[in-house]
């Protein structure tokens, strides 16, 4: 099934229309692609349509145009933590390729996840290799999409991961964020 999706309204709008539980968007992208924008845009527009959600999103943190961390915002508190800095900038946490990830904002993120129970829109920006390849991460995570008590969810997952999140979610449908000369997105 292909529905092109031009943007998190009407995503949401075919979400409020329909009355299907339990239902996945992956979302992939490229790197640099949109993937956080979209999630943020999406709670900007469920927020103005009164939508609860809960969830995490990842926005970048940048000094001038360098990307030099990433942080983890809670979507119910609007708490913010850092959540990683880049690689050799620090001792102690995970290890990515590119980052160093502080095991102290993951423990608060997956206590974050543990408490999200039943909600109508939940958003997780993103399981990554931490997550799908370590089994280490925002764990709670890949158990709460699971348990599908939600009407809809929206996970971000690397392209290159994709295989091995439709292992654990093979009801889901993908989101793709084009690239910039694209006009429209394509859920299929």
């Amino acid at each position: 099934m292909q529905v092109l999706i031009d943007s998190p309204d009407s995503l949401l709008a075919s979400f409020m229309s329909g009355n299907e539980p339990g239902r996945l968007i992956i979302v992939i992208g490229h790197k640099g692609s949109g993937k956080t924008r979209w999630c943020l845009a999406l709670v900007e527009a469920a927020s103005a349509k009164g939508i609860s959600m809960a969830g995490l999103v990842s926005p970048a943190v940048f000094e001038g145009d360098l990307k030099v961390g990433i942080d983890l915002r809670d979507l119910r508190s609007g708490a913010q933590r850092r959540l990683a800095v880049q690689r050799g900038k620090s001792n102690h946490g995970q290890i990515t390729k590119d980052w160093n990830v502080d095991n102290e904002t993951l423990n608060w993120g997956n206590a974050i996840l543990a408490q999200s129970g039943d909600c109508p829109l939940l958003i997780l920006d993103e399981l990554g290799p931490l997550e799908l390849q370590r089994d280490v991460g925002l764990t709670n995570g890949i158990g709460l999409i699971s348990a599908r008590r939600y009407q809809l969810a929206c996970v971000v997952i690397r392209t290159s991961l994709l295989a091995q999140a439709l292992e654990y979610w093979p009801w889901a449908q993908i989101l793709q964020i084009p690239d910039q000369t694209q006009d429209g997105l394509e859920l299929s």
